[in-house]
């Protein structure tokens, strides 16, 4: 690959991919402040519960619609079971919010959050982990893709 196609290569790569709605993506820029907000006038080191708290005040200040602890459903088999999933936030219905305030994320925690996007039918999710120096260092964004029915399937963004 010579450099100006390794050049475009890399733009490409960052460039937004997903077929996300304007108002997806002005809801993913306002999380993502109101996430670096409440971080950097709190600091690492809290429990999750005193993150969401004030991210539910900082999203609610910004004139988004909060839900907390959003009970899901599981489908299966024909059978619906009231299993105790929840989800940590819902922000205008367009995007799930899963917070950690642990050392190093792993992988079953964003495993965690595809499955609850699934789960929820909500396309746009975001794992955010307030126990960092950084909180970009702290933010995981993934998106369900639509197929060419309109429904979901596979994740977005690694």
């Amino acid at each position: 690959m010579n450099r100006e196609t390794e050049k475009d290569h890399r733009q490409d790569a960052k460039a937004p991919r997903k077929d996300l709605s304007r108002e997806e993506e002005l809801l993913a820029a306002s999380i993502v402040d109101a996430a670096v907000k409440v971080h950097s006038t709190l600091g690492p080191g809290l429990l999750e519960r005193i993150y969401e708290i004030c991210l539910i005040h900082e999203l609610t200040k910004r004139g988004h619609k909060v839900e907390s602890q959003v009970a899901v459903p599981i489908n299966y088999d024909g059978i619906q079971l009231e299993a105790g999933l929840r989800l940590d936030l819902v922000v205008d219905g367009l995007a799930v919010l899963e917070l950690k305030s642990v050392d190093h994320t792993l992988p079953v925690h964003e495993a965690q959050l595809i499955t609850y996007l699934k789960l929820s039918g909500v396309r746009l999710g975001f794992l955010l982990n307030f126990n960092v120096a950084l909180m970009k260092d702290g933010i995981t964004r993934r998106i369900l893709q639509r197929n060419r029915e309109g429904t979901t399937t596979n994740l977005g963004e690694p």
